[in-house]
């Protein structure tokens, strides 16, 4: 590839990211009819450009915009990697990546696709493969997972500079070998994925577990047909 990708970059220019209070996605305002966005998280949306197809835009909000030079040291340290995307350049604002096709984990329980052991399993290599380069790979979690031909790509790596452990990882392996056989192969309600988002992202004020949450979750599942 090649610089190609600066085709976008006035397209780009009209778009305006705003972060939310409370761990919620990020507001978008500006829509250009030459990008599709794919992608919105907490500090950032990602975008696609109709005519450079092979690559994703990651905007980030204007109170986050120090995120994207850790976020690109990060993808520089991971290198060449069969577990990330690419990073082929950045600006003040925004990264200019390697579009990845596939459904996220969470699209995937949406639409009931099932998801094989084997992305559980290459997750935890990729993360070993993090570690091994000196970062501290966090914030792993159902939307930063992609399903690409029955294997692992793994999304957003700006919080693998921060110390310590969300054990987001460590909860979510742990609730796909004890629980998700009770919904493989059944599509679950977007209402229900945003309760479980929300109860997780408050669950040190309300459950004194992970075990205790998760029995609250399990309550949810009879609606799941």
């Amino acid at each position: 590839m090649n610089n190609d990708w600066v085709l976008a970059a006035k397209s780009l220019s009209n778009i305006s990211v705003t972060s939310n209070r409370n761990n919620e996605p990020v507001s978008i305002s500006g829509s250009p009819d030459d990008l599709r966005c794919i992608g919105v998280g907490t500090d950032a949306a990602v975008f696609q450009s109709v005519a450079i197809p092979s690559y994703a835009f990651k905007v980030y909000a204007s109170a986050k915009l120090d995120k994207v030079q850790i976020e690109e040291k990060v993808y520089h340290k991971l290198g060449e990697s069969p577990y990330f995307s690419k990073c082929f350049a950045s600006t003040e604002n925004y990264l200019v990546l390697s579009y990845e096709e596939g459904l996220t984990l969470y699209d995937c329980l949406l639409q009931g696709v099932q998801i094989p052991e084997q992305v559980i399993l290459d997750v935890e290599d990729a993360r070993t493969y993090a570690i091994n380069k000196g970062l501290n790979p966090r914030d792993i979690h159902l939307k930063n997972i992609i399903l690409q031909n029955d294997r692992a790509k793994i999304l957003d790596v700006s919080e693998y500079t921060k110390p310590g452990n969300d054990f987001r990882w460590e909860h979510l392996r742990k609730a796909y070998f004890e629980y998700y056989h009770l919904i493989d192969g059944k599509s679950v309600p977007s209402w229900l994925l945003e309760t479980v988002r929300k109860w997780y992202n408050q669950r040190n004020n309300q459950f004194s577990t992970f075990d205790e949450f998760m029995k609250n979750v399990l309550k949810l599942i009879k609606f799941i047909k």
